[in-house]
């Protein structure tokens, strides 16, 4: 039988060769893959690596079946880490207080986040202006961390605001209906809340205090599995394939994760612009020169400064670098 191109093309995708297309390209079977459970929350940066890995296949090709679950936050997975019920879980920068407090440890970096923001109601135009005002605030987020940041700066604590703890999706009813002056935040709930009032105001965000302090959100694997150094290698394989795919074709990694949240792509788009996104390489000489420690180190001391934590541990005792780096 000739085999022409198409021929050849069909035989490749039914394996009539005795070879799988799966096979071919480096998959592992399925009755040889680990089986992790992984959480991640419903915005970009929080779901883009996992929706692009399952979209592409990566989980698949690196010897993984993933079962995902979604969170509102990073804290909420940590518990779940610390209960059993997860393996592996997405974290911003606003909750890296638990890995720095020996509650979970860091695999990887995800991005480098500009997604915070310290936003008011009209006619509030300066941090100085929210002394005695409602400001809403996720707690032990990274729009809480902003937050103590921007008060510090502006000579202010957080005795001088009136603090009410909320989670996001309340912020945005909160904040449209007045019912607090300010809040910490982050896109797309920023968009959201400017859907509403278009003429409210940001008063700071992460970039205004770059490079002094880093905003990395991460991955981190619990207690128990971070012992199983194949396993934590494997997920670190999908998220730098998956990590350079997003770098590399935004649009598309726009497009994929909004069809895995089942929601525009608008929003997702604008987020996906409000962060540094280096490649996995650079991530692997920033973590072997001591950079991504130092980024670490820097947040855990801030957090001991605002009283969140006593005694952080040092960024080598919870980031695993040297499975990251190979």
């Amino acid at each position: 039988m000739a085999i022409t191109k198409r021929t050849l093309v069909k035989a490749l995708g039914t394996g009539i060769f005795g070879v799988s297309l799966g096979i071919m390209t480096g998959a592992a079977s399925s009755a040889d893959a680990d089986n992790i459970r992984m959480g991640y929350i419903a915005d970009y940066f929080g779901t883009s690596m996992a929706a692009i890995a399952t979209e592409k296949g990566l989980w698949e090709k690196h010897g993984l079946k993933a079962d995902l679950k979604v969170f509102t936050n990073g804290p909420i997975q940590v518990q779940a880490l610390g209960a059993g019920s997860l393996d592996f879980a997405y974290i911003g920068p606003g909750a890296l207080w638990l890995p720095a407090s020996g509650k979970a440890k860091i695999i990887a970096v995800n991005a480098l986040g500009y997604t915070d923001r310290v936003i008011a109601q009209p006619g509030i135009e300066t941090i100085a202006d929210l002394k005695g005002k409602k400001v809403g605030v996720p707690e032990g987020t990274s729009g809480d961390m902003l937050l103590r940041l921007a008060l510090e700066r502006a000579g202010l604590t957080l005795d001088d605001i009136e603090v009410v703890r909320m989670d996001p999706s309340t912020i945005v009813t909160a904040f449209g209906s007045g019912q607090v002056d300010a809040a910490g935040i982050w896109y797309p709930f920023v968009e959201v809340i400017r859907n509403r009032i278009p003429d409210m105001n940001e008063l700071t965000s992460n970039e205004d205090f770059f490079p002094d302090v880093a905003f990395p959100s991460s991955f981190i694997v619990s207690d128990a599995m971070s012992g199983n150094a194949a396993v934590v290698k494997k997920v670190n394989a999908v998220i730098k394939e998956a990590l350079d795919f997003r770098r590399d074709n935004m649009n598309e990694a726009v497009a994929i994760t909004a069809k895995f949240l089942n929601v525009p792509e608008g929003p997702l788009a604008k987020e996906a612009k409000l962060a540094k996104l280096p490649s996995s390489k650079e991530l692997e000489d920033l973590t072997r020169d001591g950079k991504v420690d130092a980024w670490f180190d820097t947040l855990a001391r801030l957090y001991a400064d605002f009283g969140k934590i006593k005694d952080p541990l040092p960024a080598k005792d919870f980031y695993l670098s040297d499975l990251y780096a190979e």
